[in-house]
C-alpha cells in the first residue's frame, strides 16, 4: 500500500543534480514532484485577449491554480478541452481558481490559433523552451510535446493533485471543478463527493 502511495504521489525525475559537473550520480540526485510540496515555479510568456504578457506562478498566490498542459495548437482533441475550460470560466472564478493553459507553442502560434477558436477566458502560456513541461514531468522528449497533464495548486503554491493522460484522450473538466471544491472543504471527502454532500469530518 505504501509503495502504491509513493508511486501515485511522486514522479521521479533526473533534474537538479547534486554533482558538481551536472552529471547525475545516482538516485540521490533525483528531484521529486510530490503532492503536498511546493509546485515548480515558472515564468512563461502568455497570450490573453490580444495581449502578450509574462506569467509567474507567484502572480497567483492566494488563488487556486489549474495548470493545464496540452500537446499542440492546431490539433483535434485540444480545442475540445480548451473550449470546455473556457465555458466553465464562471465556475472556476466562483471558487477562486485560475486556469492557465500551457503548450510548447510560441505565443504567436497561440495568437494565430485563437483567431480560429475565438478568445478564451484564460491565458495560453508558451513553454517554448520545454523547461516547464520537463519540470512537471509531462514532456515527451522524443516528440518535443507535452502529455495532457492537469495540476491543481493551492493558494500557498503547494501541489494538491495531478492527472496525466496520453495525448489521445481528453480530460474531464467537471472533475477538476469537483476536486478544487473538495479540497476547499478542508474535510475528508468520500468517493464521488459533490458540493452539498456530507463529508466525513475534519481531516
Amino acid at each position: 500500500m505504501l509503495e502504491n502511495q509513493i508511486i501515485n504521489q511522486t514522479i521521479m525525475d533526473k533534474k537538479d543534480c547534486c554533482c558538481d559537473d551536472n552529471c547525475c550520480c545516482g538516485d540521490d540526485c533525483f528531484s521529486s514532484l510530490q503532492i503536498g510540496n511546493p509546485a515548480p515555479d515558472f515564468e512563461m510568456e502568455g497570450f490573453f485577449k490580444g495581449k502578450v504578457a509574462n506569467y509567474h506562478l507567484g502572480d497567483f498566490k492566494g488563488k487556486w491554480v489549474i495548470l493545464f498542459f496540452y500537446p499542440l495548437d492546431f490539433t483535434f482533441v485540444c480545442p475540445t478541452e480548451l473550449l470546455e475550460l473556457s465555458k466553465k470560466h464562471k465556475e472556476f472564478e466562483a471558487i477562486n481558481a485560475q486556469v492557465l493553459g500551457v503548450s510548447v507553442d510560441s505565443v504567436y502560434s497561440h495568437e494565430a490559433w485563437l483567431k480560429d477558436l475565438g478568445d478564451l477566458e484564460y491565458p495560453l502560456l508558451s513553454d517554448i523552451t520545454k523547461q516547464v513541461s520537463d519540470d512537471y514531468n509531462v514532456l515527451i522528449h522524443e516528440k518535443g510535446i507535452s502529455l495532457r497533464g492537469a495540476f491543481i495548486i493551492d493558494p500557498e503554491g503547494n501541489l494538491k493533485s495531478y492527472t496525466v493522460n496520453d495525448v489521445t484522450i481528453g480530460r474531464n473538466i467537471d472533475e477538476l471543478v469537483r476536486l478544487v471544491k473538495a479540497f476547499q472543504t478542508g474535510d475528508l471527502c468520500p468517493v464521488g463527493w459533490h458540493e452539498g454532500d456530507k463529508t466525513l469530518g475534519k481531516a
